[in-house]
């Protein structure tokens, strides 16, 4: 051996802290599915946008032991997900607004795509028939 010291900073964390992690996580994800039934617009978008950037954020301090390293990779990680959580926001707002500026965007590429199509509800009390050809 050549007298250099390998010993290594370990840190366990707790259940207790995976369990609150965990349950924070399920709560942010509540609240992204409750933000989308509230009527924001293109709002929508950017709210789940900014709690996954915070879900993120939430994983990497714990799951990825960054709250327990050096706090150089916790600033840099963090930094570099806020500014892609902004780049993505701003991309957003600029899809958000094409409308406004031109008015052909604003309409569907294909105005008799079957998305856009209201479903018809099937008559009750008579079977509903298989429109998909049969190969003889």
């Amino acid at each position: 051996m050549s007298g250099h010291s390998t010993h290594e900073n370990r840190h366990v964390v707790s259940f207790k802290t995976y369990l609150a992690t965990g349950t924070a996580l399920l709560i942010l994800t509540a609240a992204t599915v409750g933000v989308s039934f509230i009527k924001l617009g293109g709002w929508n978008a950017i709210a789940a946008v900014g709690i996954a950037c915070l879900k993120a954020i939430l994983v990497a301090f714990v799951f990825m032991h960054l709250l327990y390293d050096k706090k150089i990779f916790l600033v840099i990680f963090s930094v570099a997900i806020i500014f892609l959580t902004i780049f993505l926001a701003l991309t957003m707002f600029d899809i958000l607004s094409r409308g406004e500026i031109y008015p052909d965007y604003e309409e569907p590429i294909e105005k008799n795509a079957v998305i856009y199509k209201k479903a018809e509800p099937a008559p009750t009390g008579e079977p509903v028939e298989d429109s998909t050809p049969k190969n003889h």
